[in-house]
């Protein structure tokens, strides 16, 4: 996410505004008149490198001062204020300047009023960011201009018309809290494994990986707004499936803190970057046999249990400022329930999901991810570890330790 920390040099004829304004803007509950306020504050300099970007975040504490160009939408009447950026919003609700240029050009209190949208220009060119998140410190913004909109003049208001429209038209995708999200490459996972030698201390190497993020370390990418650092500790009950062939992959079941099970389907014959998945929740199953019966009439195939085993992991979620693909690096250990001494330490890195509300380039995702891996193999070199990019799955792993304890499987049906 661009962000306004450290603002750097930007190509000449670039500008930016953060637009204010009545939240039923955004939300519909009342449509869009002449007489709404609306108010306008331009940026030192856009945040965002790269013209068109996807993601902006604003963090109020480091916008500094700002003018406010209050006006209504018809222009009738109109107010200028100064203001700091760390007044707009305390607490969440309208500052004492931004309330009083509003009643100024209202004539009256307005009803709430929150960050609408961001505008970023190039010469005649314009992009308009709907606001998606909004919290005390910050607030996020994602692009919903597919194609530059010509303005002559940001301040006039010329483009508020559509801005309100393209939000409108998408207010089940922006306006619900984390449902912005899409998937390219629909019901496949894509990700590259590294395998490490034990001992590896991931909680560690995580928090590392994290704060080089932090600082900037992979230009381009900042972490993923307000779910950056995961952890997770969850069992697997894991089925190698072995026919039909067109089914061969593996299904896991894994326990869910509402006594049920996710059951998380994968299809592939070997080991690869990129594998057919799905995910079923709620299968209200126990290991007594129904795993096994599942297995058998409901998926109608033939398989091999393998042994069960329990994984710790910390993910770091990352996102591209410019396209919207969120990534993930994720450490974990993997030891079996019934030998833990058997371990697997592996280092991650996958395409998550996509924060977009134009259509998402998934040509972009590959291109990123070949930068990702660069970066991050020098993170590993760094610490001593391996930077040798595979695939090894946990059904492979599962499949190895079986060789050594072939009690663990059992043919299913």
């Amino acid at each position: 996410m661009s962000d306004t920390h450290a603002p750097t040099a930007q190509p000449a004829g670039r500008r930016a505004w953060l637009v204010l304004g009545g939240l039923h803007l955004l939300n519909g509950t009342a449509p869009l008149t002449g007489s709404d306020p609306v108010v306008l504050a331009e940026l030192d300099a856009p945040l965002e490198q790269a013209f068109p970007s996807n993601t902006v975040v604003l963090r109020w504490d480091a916008l500094g001062p700002l003018e406010l160009s209050a006006r209504t939408v018809d222009g009738a009447r109109r107010h200028t204020v100064k203001a700091q950026g760390d007044r707009l919003f305390p607490g969440m609700l309208a500052g004492p300047e931004l309330r009083a240029a509003v009643t100024e050009v209202t004539g009256s209190a307005a009803g709430p009023l929150v960050p609408l949208f961001y505008v970023t220009t190039d010469g005649a060119r314009a992009h308009v960011h709907s606001q998606i998140r909004f919290l005390a410190e910050d607030a996020c913004f994602i692009r919903i201009t597919p194609e530059p909109v010509a303005t002559a003049e940001v301040g006039e208001l010329g483009w508020l018309t559509e801005a309100v429209r393209l939000h409108a038209e998408q207010f089940l995708f922006l306006n619900n809290h984390q449902r912005y999200y899409r998937k390219c490459f629909g019901g496949k996972e894509l990700e590259y494994k590294y395998t490490l030698t034990p001992p590896v201390d991931s909680w560690t190497l995580t928090v590392e990986l994290y704060q080089e993020l932090l600082a900037g370390g992979l230009p381009g990418y900042v972490m993923e707004y307000r779910d950056e650092f995961q952890a997770w500790d969850y069992l697997n009950h894991l089925f190698e499936i072995t026919g039909p062939e067109e089914e061969r992959g593996y299904a896991s079941f894994i326990p869910t803190t509402d006594g049920k099970h996710l059951l998380k389907r994968k299809w592939y014959a070997e080991d690869a970057f990129e594998r057919r998945e799905t995910h079923t929740y709620g299968l209200d199953l126990a290991d007594d046999g129904r795993f096994e019966q599942h297995i058998r009439e409901e998926l109608q195939v033939q398989a091999v249990r393998l042994p069960s085993f329990r994984r710790v992991r910390y993910d770091v979620n990352f996102e591209s400022v410019r396209t919207g693909h969120v990534y993930g690096i994720f450490f974990d250990h993997c030891s079996l329930v019934e030998a833990r001494e058997v371990t697997l330490n592996q280092c991650e890195l996958e395409y998550l999901r996509s924060r977009v509300a134009v259509e998402p380039d998934e040509a972009e995702v590959l291109a990123e991810m070949t930068e990702i891996v660069a970066w991050l193999e020098a993170f590993l070199r760094a610490h001593g570890l391996s930077d040798k990019r595979g695939f090894y799955s946990k059904r492979t792993f599962l499949k190895d330790a079986v060789e050594a304890r072939p009690e663990l499987a059992r043919t299913v049906g």
